[in-house]
């Protein structure tokens, strides 16, 4: 069925290092384009008048030894843009009001790209703060000379991280809470079971100034979910890009908490493991939609048609817009994420790159400004669009990260290995038990 959906090749061979290469580049204009010049701020979304996405805005951060290792933008002048991005960061008002940018040391999920103040009412997200710190300390750990600039920029970037209240915001229990809003306190949900929170854990482990108690990673993962699915023992999340999105700065191989330890597993090998449950899932099909295949699939929080119900030939189909779609057990309405596939490139390239080779023959802008489209749904017909079925209209900064990011991992493993060098990196992954390999 997948091989159906071939129109207009953009690529007829196997993609090579030098195409690789091109799609990071072109992935990576996102962040040189949606930028703020004034402040640093970066765009959620390509949509007119969106705002500032603070886990895009760690993203870019993370993304600039990219630029600057690929000789995209010189150092002297790439270190510019990360100081001013975190000096705005650094001055923006912390505090309980319902319009400041964050408080106590996380910041809110969207912000004003002109004014850096929050918008929407959305959450103080410490999850997406995460993100930020990640970033900041990636350049804080890139930018290791001795010039003002690259002084300063340790000295910022840190003092964003550390004056983060790790504590606080597990609001009284061992685990952290999603995050919290001045309208009504603390969002009724915790970092628990196996997902992208691994980061922030680590994150919170390796404060110098507001750590988490070793016993917060221990309450995180003793909710993991091991399982066999399709032949394969791992630990379950379904959105691929949980199995992702932590991995953009660790290295994970051949290091190991007690869990995995005592499962004699990985977490880089059972994100392998993921990716190939994916794969197996579209190979199966079990809901028959359109497309799924050996070299078509990829399920992940993404964009969809949007919340309708559709009879698509003599079958009702639910479909959904933006939600976290997994597999093997759902959510799944057709809609498949082309970048969550290219993410996945340092653990299994022998099956992401084939599908890879797919996407690029069909009408979904591999080669284009921003490079793929971040989802599509062969299932969901659009009368009159380039496809005949519904594509993504816009592309979202915290998409385009996974892609440059991994991509560069699986090429020189640039990121692994500015963060084997990060304090607090190596610092919180020894408080949450992780020993053996390069640790």
């Amino acid at each position: 069925m997948s091989q159906m959906l071939s129109t207009a090749p953009e690529l007829l061979r196997m993609p090579t290092d030098e195409d690789l290469a091109r799609l990071q580049f072109t992935t990576l204009l996102y962040y040189l384009h949606g930028t703020n010049p004034d402040n640093g701020l970066v765009r959620d979304k390509t949509e007119q008048g969106a705002p500032a996405s603070i886990a895009a805005i760690g993203m870019a951060l993370a993304a600039i030894p990219v630029v600057v290792e690929r000789g995209i933008i010189i150092r002297q002048f790439a270190a510019k843009i990360a100081l001013r991005r975190l000096e705005f960061l650094l001055r923006c008002p912390q505090g309980p009001e319902p319009d400041a940018t964050g408080y106590k040391g996380f910041f809110y999920h969207f912000l004003d790209i002109e004014t850096g103040r929050r918008v929407w009412q959305s959450e103080l997200s410490t999850i997406d703060s995460a993100y930020l710190f990640a970033g900041a300390l990636t350049v804080a750990t890139y930018f290791d000379g001795q010039t003002p600039e690259e002084a300063e920029i340790r000295r910022v970037a840190n003092a964003l991280y550390e004056r983060a209240d790790w504590n606080w915001a597990c609001d009284r229990g061992l685990t952290l809470t999603h995050g919290w809003r001045p309208e009504n306190g603390f969002i009724p949900y915790r970092w628990r079971g196996y997902d992208e929170g691994l980061l922030l854990y680590i994150l919170g482990l390796g404060s110098p100034t507001c750590p988490l108690p070793p016993e917060a990673f221990f309450a995180y993962t003793e909710t993991y979910d091991w399982r066999n699915i399709y032949g394969r023992e791992l630990l379950y999340s379904g959105p691929l890009f949980t199995h992702q999105l932590s991995h953009m700065w660790i290295d994970f191989r051949g290091i190991r908490d007690r869990f995995m330890r005592d499962h004699n597993s990985d977490y880089f090998e059972n994100s392998r493991h993921a990716t190939y449950v994916q794969q197996e899932y579209a190979i199966r099909n079990p809901l028959s939609f359109v497309g799924y295949g050996e070299h078509c699939w990829g399920f992940t929080a993404s964009d969809g048609p949007g919340w309708v119900k559709r009879n698509v030939d003599g079958v009702e189909r639910e479909f959904f817009d933006y939600i976290a779609r997994g597999a093997p057990f759902g959510p799944d309405d057709g809609t498949v994420s082309p970048w969550v596939v290219v993410a996945s490139l340092p653990f299994a390239p022998e099956i992401v790159i084939p599908t890879v080779s797919h996407f690029a023959q069909m009408k979904l802008g591999m080669t284009r400004l921003y490079g793929f489209k971040p989802s599509f749904n062969p299932t969901y017909k659009v009368e009159g669009s380039d496809t005949g079925w519904w594509v993504s209209p816009c592309h979202f900064g915290i998409d385009q990260g996974p892609v440059v990011l991994m991509t560069e991992n699986y090429r020189t493993g640039l990121l692994w290995s500015i963060m084997r060098r990060c304090r607090p990196i190596v610092t919180g992954l020894r408080r949450a038990g992780f020993a053996g390999g390069w640790l």
